[in-house]
């Protein structure tokens, strides 16, 4: 038999059902028999044939296939309509978000203007080979609200918006009764008001003017509104704030477990004014210790679905800018009334531990109490007296500390990842310029908090959620974390093995974390240690909301929740309800409300996460803008087919080196090997090389920085050529084109 024949007979249904898919569609208007596809497709034998007949039929139910008349197939013209929410991309690469998660091209002629998060009906277009799917707008089913960010281009009788996003790639037309005393160069918030058909632009009015471009409160402003956040907060609210009183009744203090005699601090950044945490310690029996972990009782102060509990459920959570902060409560409640300060008496939700010398926990409670903290303590006073052990209350925090680092040893034999990242920050003026660059670093101080805090979250989600096996659980807020996804680990394990690390995919989920925290072990403090944290958190499963209790992975805990800063988090408000709620005996709540709510909580935490790293982005541009022509060490952080991302070590602010700035060579993208390749010299970038470059262009605007290379880093071809299997199969077939 011939290997054509024997290649034809080993047909499998698979191949079979992608063969007669690329046929009809290739012929989109041709009839077709059973027969015919056979032969078409070379189906041969009986059993082949068979399977043509099951796979016709499976195509006619899945209205692939129209059956013109007994026995005779042709493809289905008539698209199928779906729905989705509609993603509008400047470069023309629109697509829908179908509600089963698969994403379809929309040609910007069949888009029917719909704007980015309008839902929409679309009619899916037959499928060609080697093409995405692809349809058309048919019907815009909910407009999405569309306020956009931009500057001003004021003319005589008209205006326009400038945006600089990767959603809009039109200019926004104002009419100059729609100005709102906006002028020309001032930034702006627009909302779309409309697209006429015939118009080439859509139409807006001004909401909002920011001020003046360049100005570091309208910048930092005009963040916030990008990503749909707020940056003032409404009056009506304020007053309301204004009108809670401070004093706190008789017969409330009575009502609740008084630790105001108990050795009770704070510990936070020296810049905070919201201590929505206090740690409290005193000896006990048996040569025990009680640990009290006390936070901001603001539920007691902010009732359900009052006009300052509909303004913190919308913000859902702070917002920790370069600079500032902006408050989901407002600064009374926040800085004042439900802030711990030291010497004040202040109402909390406690959960309250007894621990034995190797930080086993004898037993636990929760409890509404009232206290009056001794002492507000920042980090670095906290770590003074750790490192020296000297200064007040040294007693007290060594012993926290020692009991911290015990309990962190065990959550981390029980599978946590220890990701310790450093932090930037900036040191800026008072009109918000930055003068410099430093690394946030966790020391034992800030471990000391972190493990009471996890450890009382753990404990209030495992009263809850842990119930007998006959009963089920009431509904409660979780936070979850899922564990990676396998692909992505693959993928991260391939990633890694370029500088020579390995990871150990298989086995428990126990043996993955143990095998990424010895990887994040061996990188510090190495050139990749950033690059390689970076990576190894994308290629993690981000934690989220729920009232489906997973468990969190990051942290080995089957159950855990955010109960500890109800100041700066909505979650943590609305844990502090339902287990108050359930601590008196109350029925379970409705799930179907908490899980939306815990939905938009989700969603604004990654908003405000976003807004963060836009507001860090714009500090290092305004930073490097200032020090142009400067050279800098760095590392090679990504790699794409425009160019190279570099890291710069001393203050990782990160730039790109275009492709069209390699003037010495036409280099090729490598996405296999992570590298850029020049065809003609073989030199090599690949991500995570070290690399010297100097800053060239900075667009404020777009918080873009271009690098350049420097001088120092032009190698000679003989000792600075990288060879990669790839280069040497080119390098072959280069020299086997010179012998012909």
């Amino acid at each position: 038999m011939s290997r054509n024949k024997e290649s034809k007979s080993r047909l499998k249904k698979e191949e079979i059902i992608a063969r007669t898919i690329d046929l009809f569609n290739a012929e989109p208007t041709k009839v077709f028999n059973y027969k015919q596809v056979s032969t078409a497709i070379h189906a041969v034998n009986t059993t082949q044939k068979q399977m043509v007949v099951d796979t016709l039929e499976d195509l006619l139910s899945d209205d692939f296939l129209v059956l013109v008349s007994p026995g005779l197939y042709k493809l289905n013209n008539r698209s199928i309509n779906m729905e989705g929410i509609f993603e509008r991309r400047s470069n023309g690469k629109n697509r829908v978000l179908t509600e089963e998660g698969y994403p379809i091209f929309i040609a910007e002629r069949n888009s029917l203007r719909a704007m980015n998060g309008d839902k929409v009906r679309i009619q899916l277009y037959a499928k060609r080979k080697n093409r995405q799917p692809e349809g058309e707008v048919i019907e815009i089913l909910e407009k999405a609200p569309q306020v956009y960010v931009g500057t001003l281009d004021v003319q005589p009788k008209f205006a326009f918006l400038v945006t600089d996003n990767k959603i809009l790639a039109n200019d926004i037309f104002i009419p100059k009764e729609k100005l709102k005393g906006g002028k020309d160069g001032q930034k702006a918030v627009v909302r779309i008001t409309g697209w006429p058909e015939r118009a080439k632009n859509p139409h807006g009015e001004v909401i909002d003017v920011l001020g003046t471009a360049g100005e570091n409160n309208t910048e930092i402003h005009a963040i916030l509104a990008e990503f749909g956040l707020p940056y003032n907060y409404p009056e009506n609210v304020i007053k309301a704030a204004e009108r809670i009183p401070e004093t706190i009744p008789e017969e409330e203090i009575k009502k609740r477990e008084d630790f105001r005699a108990v050795t009770t601090f704070t510990i936070d950044p020296k810049d905070a004014k919201d201590f929505d945490d206090a740690l409290s310690i005193r000896p006990v029996k048996n040569g025990r210790w009680e640990v009290g972990v006390h936070i901001a009782d603001v539920t007691y102060y902010v009732t359900p679905d009052s006009l300052i509990d509909r303004e913190a459920e919308h913000r859902a959570t702070s917002v920790y800018l370069v600079d500032r902060v902006v408050p989901m409560l407002p600064e009374r409640l926040c800085n004042q009334i439900c802030s711990l300060r030291p010497d004040e008496e202040k109402l909390c939700f406690s959960v309250i531990f007894e621990l034995d010398e190797k930080a086993e926990i004898k037993k636990s409670h929760i409890a509404r109490t009232i206290i009056r903290s001794n002492r507000r303590f920042t980090y670095e006073e906290a770590q003074e007296r750790i490192e020296t052990q000297q200064g007040d209350y040294k007693d007290e925090i060594l012993k926290l500390n020692e009991l911290a680092q015990l309990l962190r040893k065990k959550r981390f034999a029980s599978g946590a990842i220890n990701f310790d990242r450093h932090e930037v920050k900036f040191n800026i003026d008072e009109t918000g310029k930055p003068l410099g660059v430093y690394f946030k670093i966790a020391k034992e101080a800030n471990k000391l908090v972190e493990e009471f805090m996890l450890l009382a979250n753990r404990t209030v989600a495992e009263f809850v959620g842990k119930t007998p096996h006959n009963k089920s659980a009431k509904t409660f807020v979780y936070r979850i974390h899922d564990l990676p996804d396998p692909d992505k680990m693959n993928t991260f394990s391939t990633f890694i093995s370029r500088f020579g690390y390995k990871l150990k995919i298989g086995g428990s989920k126990t043996d993955l974390s143990k095998s990424i925290n010895s990887l994040l072990n061996t990188v510090q403090g190495k050139r990749e240690e950033n690059l390689i944290e970076t990576v190894a958190i994308r290629a993690m499963a981000k934690a989220a909301y729920s009232t489906d209790n997973i468990g969190h992975y990051g942290l080995a805990f089957d159950y855990y929740t955010h109960f500890t800063s109800p100041i700066r988090r909505y979650p943590d408000m609305m844990v502090h309800r339902l287990l108050y709620r359930y601590m008196q005996g109350g029925r379970s709540a409705n799930k179907k409300k908490y899980e939306e709510l815990c939905k938009h909580s989700s969603e604004m935490e990654q908003l405000a996460a976003n807004a963060e790293r836009a507001s860090i982005k714009y500090k290092q541009a305004e930073y490097l803008s200032e020090r142009l022509g400067q050279v800098y060490d760095g590392v090679i952080s990504g790699v794409t087919e425009w160019g190279i991302y570099v890291e710069i070590n001393e203050n990782k602010c990160e730039g790109m080196v275009p492709i069209r700035d390699f003037e010495d060579d036409y280099y090729e993208f490598d996405e296999k090997n992570y590298c850029l390749i020049g065809r003609r010299k073989r030199r090599v970038y690949t991500l995570g090389d070290p690399i010297k470059i100097q800053v060239a262009r900075v667009n404020m605007e777009k918080k873009l920085i271009d690098f350049a290379l420097a001088e120092e880093n032009t190698p000679s071809e003989e000792t600075d050529t990288l060879q990669t299997p790839k280069d040497n199969r080119q390098i072959g077939k280069e020299k086997r084109r010179k012998k012909k």
